[in-house]
């Protein structure tokens, strides 16, 4: 077995059978399951719980207004607003919402008073507010003797479906960027998740073996470059088996979720419903034809090159930066505030490939920025994944691979060069200007 291959055994074996290892592996599941759990308890929770609103219907529209949302409204048809406040004051009520008179139909803002020395909450402060809407919306189209169906009939849903002029290849359609979206996301979160993470793992490894001083003796017997090679196909192979892992466990605890929810109580679920005269009008059969269509649409997507390519700027994406890591651990002791300001260079090419993908990607995956971006060794492998869920020209996916391979070639040696020194070197606090002068150094 060569020394590469020791190397790489080693340095998984001793990072797999330690107790933190296994133990952050195994929680990490059951922590995404109460995070779950807290999200779920979280949108069924109601603050401040059911408050009573006395309604002053000074306008003579609103007649009965459902309760929604944690407010009960309660008519006080006969009574003053100034005996209304005094029954608040006396706790009776929680509020009183006075509706002034309209005037004019020709007024677009109309204001409504709450009358109460508890402040209101923000989401039943917008139920009132569109529930009073709705009424008066409703009594201006019987003022005005309008045929409500016929305003429906000027609702007109638009969607555009694009269409090819050449008639060659698979024609688009309206989901075709939505679906382009939602995979070139989930590509890009995956890519930056797993090298930021990894690559920190290889820099934390290199630290501490240089902290320990087993590295010293290591070096005896092997080549610098190929102890740190060593690290980093042994760190990305832990990885590997983490993320393994944490599917298979991942896919249980999603089983999970419903058995302790005890699935949906329609009951809980009646206060983030709208009112039955307010719910749209939903046709099964459209909602089947939508939900083909739009898996239609993944199917059309080429998954054999999207797949390859992804491995392929994973490895390279992985290499890159793990090498980076690696100078940097090596050049670095157990100060891990000097680890901080060595490690922000590395991490700024990440960070800003991922807010060009965010809002440059989102707004147009083939502009210039976004082909630039697709190109430049440090960004590609997180902005060309993005990409590839819109087609991109086949060449510039090649172009783009093999910068990318190139690239991670030429990181890797840049790193050795600078590994072979930091990592025997002590007790010197290290600046760029020297690290810079390591990668000449002969020898």
């Amino acid at each position: 077995m060569s020394k590469l291959s020791l190397i790489i055994k080693r340095e998984y074996l001793t990072r797999v059978t330690k107790k933190s290892f296994i133990i952050g592996t195994l929680l990490a599941p059951l922590g995404l399951l109460v995070y779950m759990l807290v999200i779920v308890g979280l949108t069924k929770y109601e603050s401040g719980g059911e408050i009573k609103v006395a309604v002053l219907d000074e306008a003579g529209v609103i007649k009965q207004m459902p309760d929604d949302k944690g407010i009960r409204f309660i008519p006080t048809s006969g009574k003053t607003l100034e005996q209304l406040k005094t029954e608040v004051q006396n706790k009776q009520f929680d509020g009183v919402l006075q509706i002034p008179p309209l005037g004019s139909f020709n007024k677009k803002e109309y204001t409504v008073f709450y009358h109460s020395d508890d402040r209101l909450a923000p989401e039943k402060s917008s139920v009132i507010e569109r529930k009073v809407g709705k009424k008066i919306r409703d009594f201006k189209i019987d003022s005005l003797k309008l045929d409500p169906q016929a305003l429906d009939m000027l609702e007109t849903k638009v969607a555009i479906d694009p269409e090819k002029i050449t008639g060659s290849g698979d024609d688009d359609s309206k989901y075709t960027a939505g679906v382009g979206l939602v995979i070139g996301g989930i590509m890009a979160f995956i890519m930056f998740f797993m090298v930021t993470m990894y690559g920190a793992m290889v820099m934390r490894s290199v630290m501490e073996e240089k902290t320990n001083r087993i590295v010293e003796v290591m070096m005896s017997s092997v080549r610098p470059f190929e102890l740190m090679l060593g690290k980093i196909i042994g760190a990305g192979a832990v990885g590997l088996t983490q993320v393994l892992i944490w599917v298979v466990l991942g896919g249980g605890v999603m089983l999970l979720v419903p058995l302790f929810m005890g699935g949906i109580d329609p009951s809980q679920m009646q206060g983030a419903m709208p009112a039955p005269g307010e719910m749209p009008t939903i046709d099964p059969e459209e909602i089947e034809g939508e939900t083909f269509r739009f898996m239609t649409e993944i199917g059309k997507q080429n998954w054999p090159l999207i797949i390859f390519s992804f491995i392929v700027f994973f490895l390279g994406g992985y290499f890159i930066y793990s090498s980076l890591f690696a100078a940097i651990g090596s050049a670095i002791g157990d100060d891990l505030g000097e680890g901080q300001s060595l490690t922000l260079p590395v991490m700024i090419p990440i960070i800003l490939a991922f807010y060009i993908t965010a809002f440059a990607g989102m707004r147009n995956p083939n502009s210039g920025l976004m082909v630039f971006a697709s190109m430049f060794p440090l960004f590609s492998p997180i902005v060309m994944p993005f990409r590839m869920a819109f087609s991109p020209p086949i060449w510039q996916i090649i172009l783009s691979l093999a910068l990318v391979v190139a690239a991670a070639f030429f990181f890797v040696w840049l790193a050795g060069r600078i590994y072979r020194v930091g990592i025997l070197l002590y007790g010197k606090k290290v600046t760029f200007k020297e690290i810079g002068k390591w990668m000449f150094y002969k020898g």
